[in-house]
């Protein structure tokens, strides 16, 4: 799903955005749609994905698979349809029920089995997502409402920045040790102070704006602290554990702009601090993330062929695009947003089609999972 709606959404967004396609009557606006489904479609996607993936790792119980997977996959498209032709009209209890189930079904598996099985949880601080998860539930209804649009997107984006912070905590060390042999400095109360700001500024848009401002700042200093004591000089020898080191950098400047604009100072055009998060930090760590783990969780040894970094270099193409061109030439806009959504949706096209056939094939290794 992660494969399909990322080659999908940029490109039917681009078509929107040009007035080439129009969406349904019962609809919502072209912008809460795009927000919705690159959120809570393809974000879900990837982020339900990963969490019933590591749960095995975590406190040793096989993630959701078999039929309850198979259920929570019709469920995931009976939303997509639902938010398409009714998402945006006045919304009676059948579709409410239509539009959360999925998030409801695969949440409450995974903060059941996350507290379930707590005392054997090799992270300690898989709390964040016993708190986090059900909060996600909240922003997506509010990111379809009319007058609250607004608030549901930047609850998600919040809410997304935490699952972001802890996966960097844990993965980036871990490649560093392994495939560079480096031990990267830890200190539990930066790691906590940074979960907990990163935590709290997800309420932003309820908190006072000097809070929500000083909050955010803080978190990217610390953030941006962090990783200049994690040896960025030599994760950049590893093109896999560069891209991550990228996302990281774009997390943090992310943060740093919703402070200035929470502090009240205009930044860019066409939501740039969002898109930086959008695109650097989700656009070039999570096709870098399905590459190690389509690999890795299926027997296979994690390599970055010539055509994933060709993929990886495109994302970087449509950031750079998106990001600076739109800045600099306000006239040609739209045309930037279509060649970036283009250059997004060709990166999801070209690693899924190498490394997608292998989630439907046994491990190579013989094991069952």
């Amino acid at each position: 799903m992660a494969f399909v709606l990322g080659a999908l959404l940029p490109l039917v967004w681009a078509l929107l955005l040009s007035g080439t396609l129009t969406l349904p009557p019962g609809a919502p606006t072209g912008l809460r749609w795009h927000a919705h489904e690159m959120l809570f479609g393809f974000g879900w996607a990837v982020l339900f994905g990963f969490l019933l993936t590591a749960s095995k790792n975590w406190v040793g119980v096989r993630g959701m698979h078999g039929g309850p997977l198979l259920i929570a996959v019709g469920l995931f498209l009976v939303e997509r349809v639902t938010v398409l032709v009714a998402g945006g009209a006045p919304r009676g209890p059948v579709v409410f029920l239509l539009l959360n189930a999925t998030g409801a079904y695969v949440i409450a598996y995974l903060v059941f089995t996350l507290v379930r099985y707590r005392a054997r949880d090799t992270f300690p601080d898989n709390w964040v997502f016993v708190v986090a998860l059900p909060v996600f539930l909240l922003a997506k209804n509010l990111t379809l409402d009319p007058t609250r649009h607004g608030l549901g997107t930047t609850l998600a984006i919040g809410l997304f920045r935490v699952a972001f912070v802890v996966m960097f905590e844990r993965t980036i060390p871990q490649f560093m040790k392994n495939a560079m042999s480096q031990e990267l400095p830890r200190r539990s109360w930066l790691d906590h102070g940074i979960k907990g700001l990163v935590l709290v500024a997800a309420f932003e848009a309820w908190l006072p704006s000097e809070l929500a401002a000083a909050l955010l700042g803080l978190a990217a200093a610390l953030l941006l602290g962090r990783l200049l004591t994690w040896k960025p000089q030599v994760a950049f020898r590893s093109f896999g554990i560069g891209v991550m080191y990228v996302g990281y950098a774009g997390l943090a400047v992310h943060l740093a702009l919703a402070a200035l604009t929470r502090s009240g100072v205009a930044v860019g055009r066409g939501a740039l601090g969002t898109h930086v998060f959008t695109f650097v930090c989700m656009g070039l760590v999570i096709p870098s993330m399905l590459i190690r783990i389509a690999q890795g969780h299926t027997g296979r040894k994690p390599l970055f062929m010539r055509t994933d970094r060709l993929a990886l270099g495109l994302m970087g193409v449509g950031a750079l695009l998106r990001l600076v061109a739109t800045q600099l030439d306000a006239q040609h806009y739209n045309t930037y947003i279509a060649i970036a959504s283009a250059c997004w949706s060709a990166c999801f096209i070209v690693i899924g089609l190498r490394v997608g056939p292998f989630l439907w094939k046994p491990r190579t290794d013989g094991k069952e999972h």
